[in-house]
């Protein structure tokens, strides 16, 4: 099981990006997935999360309105569209996977890709 992070970098408050995921996972469409986030002596939080049909989707408050999950289950990807990037969303980014219908417990992490927001 392969979780593969993409599209990080280095960027100017305002900017945006678009990380993506590619999973190993079979079939992707029975997983749930999300991106959570880890910014520097900081604990892993929640940024979003999308049920395995796409059908449902959540958002934490800080990134509600910038940031956009999607998916596309027949090419095995997740992504997070990222707009209006703050220096505050600086963190690693991570992909994750839960079977099941709603994230609320991963089972499944990727290794991570960076994000850097300068001011």
């Amino acid at each position: 099981v392969q979780l593969v992070e993409s599209g990080g970098g280095f960027v100017q408050a305002g900017d945006s990006l678009r990380l993506s995921c590619a999973a190993s996972l079979l079939p992707f469409g029975d997983y749930a997935m999300g991106w959570y986030r880890q910014a520097p002596g900081k604990e892993r939080e929640f940024v979003a999360r999308i049920s395995r049909s796409g059908g449902a989707t959540n958002y934490a408050d800080s990134v509600k309105g910038r940031f956009t999950i999607s998916r596309d289950n027949a090419k095995n990807t997740v992504s997070l569209q990222m707009n209006s990037l703050k220096p505050e969303d600086t963190a690693v980014y991570f992909c994750a996977a839960a079977y099941a219908t709603i994230l609320t417990n991963p089972g499944y992490w990727g290794q991570g890709t960076q994000v850097t927001v300068s001011s």
